[in-house]
């Protein structure tokens, strides 16, 4: 089984973790930048934070032979602060890297006005730069907070087939599936989906335009959570392709939006092997 694992937070996690991933089959990444965890005193922690996305953590995980993708953005929760604010004002830089594969995570906390601007002014940002967005749906009042989502998607440039609407569940995902985005689930040990639920949701719905991710943080999480989804679909007689299809080749679609999307194996040239995983191949 091959996963691509498209939103965890690996800055929280250990080398055991890669370690632990890589042995059940992960081998690639996306990580998103999020929340420090306390308030930010400054634009240039975001700034030392976005280095270290494109920098270290690739280097890290390729020690374990995973290749790591970031997606870049103020994110819904700081963008209620006016330290963090004008990061926005730094972004278009590093919107210009290699590793960046889409505007992320963006989109609602609180549902505040401050939100609203901050997740308008990124999905033009994504437009511009030719990316896709990763956005994110409150925690509380899911519903409403899908429905402003998609609401600020229609009025902006971005394609909705450009956009992953993430952290998505059952009062959510028809609505979301219907306005043509890709859709989001996390798996977590207590809170959002687990396995179960994912497996009926997608017998109800289907794999297309689906992604399962760990979203593993420095929370109670755990980064093993796309695996074991896969064996969960297959113990429910899903084919071995439909779990392809969810845990690799749809990601590798959405990210591969961006152009930049670079699956050949850590430390290599261009490879057979690295072109064909690009490519969905076995």
């Amino acid at each position: 089984m091959r996963i691509f694992d498209p939103h965890i937070h690996m800055t929280s996690r250990t080398t055991d973790d890669y370690e632990a991933m890589h042995t059940a089959g992960v081998r690639a990444v996306v990580e998103p930048a999020f929340w420090l965890g306390q308030p930010r005193t400054s634009v240039a922690s975001f700034l030392d934070y976005f280095d270290s996305l494109l920098g270290w953590e690739p280097f890290r995980a390729a020690q374990y032979g995973i290749t790591h993708h970031c997606t870049l953005a103020l994110n819904p929760k700081e963008a209620n602060d006016l330290r963090c604010v004008p990061v926005l004002d730094e972004l278009p830089r590093y919107l210009l890297k290699d590793q960046v594969v889409a505007v992320g995570e963006i989109g609602y906390d609180s549902m505040t006005p401050a939100e609203d601007s901050a997740l308008t002014a990124q999905l033009q940002l994504a437009a511009d730069h030719g990316l896709p967005a990763l956005v994110h749906t409150p925690h509380r009042d899911k519903l409403t907070g899908l429905r402003r989502t998609l609401d600020a998607v229609r009025e902006s440039a971005l394609p909705p087939d450009r956009v992953l609407i993430d952290h998505l569940n059952e009062t959510t995902v028809k609505e979301a599936k219907d306005s043509g985005c890709w859709l989001g689930f996390s798996v977590y040990p207590e809170t959002k989906m687990d396995e179960e639920r994912m497996v009926a949701i997608l017998r109800a719905h289907g794999p297309e335009k689906v992604l399962v991710n760990s979203a593993a943080d420095w929370g109670r999480s755990d980064p093993l959570k796309t695996r074991r989804v896969g064996d969960a679909l297959l113990a429910a007689g899903f084919t071995d392709d439909d779990v392809d299809r969810i845990l690799w080749r749809n990601p590798v679609a959405f990210y591969g939006l961006s152009g930049r999307l670079n699956l050949d194996p850590p430390g290599t040239g261009a490879t057979h092997e690295g072109n064909s995983l690009l490519r969905g191949g076995e």
